[in-house]
């Protein structure tokens, strides 16, 4: 299992505590420390669409207007901390976010 974030997000920190004391053992990829590759971001918005880029961040408010008409792609190899966070890999799925329905998958 791998859980895709930064190293400052309070969601992908509760996702790995919660995961650990599950009795997982998560790896933690900092996407600034390691960014994803283009088959990665390929990967991650042909499964989540848009929705894999988070509008609420200042990141994104502070992003000049060519690059939010860009498609996704383009804006995540921009920069990376636009993803939406957590994106967690558990074998062949991939899932978003930290809500109580990831947490029920992954959980039990």
């Amino acid at each position: 299992m791998i859980i895709y974030g930064i190293s400052t997000c309070d969601t992908c920190k509760k996702a790995m505590k919660a995961l650990e004391a599950a009795g997982k053992a998560p790896e933690f990829r900092d996407i600034r420390a390691k960014p994803l590759s283009e088959a990665e971001i390929d990967e991650l918005v042909s499964t989540f669409g848009d929705a894999i880029i988070n509008r609420q961040s200042t990141t994104w408010r502070g992003l000049s207007d060519w690059l939010k008409a860009s498609d996704p792609e383009a804006q995540l190899a921009a920069q990376p901390t636009l993803m939406k966070r957590p994106v967690i890999r558990d074998g062949d799925q991939l899932l978003l976010g930290w809500g109580a329905d990831v947490q029920a998958k992954l959980l039990g």
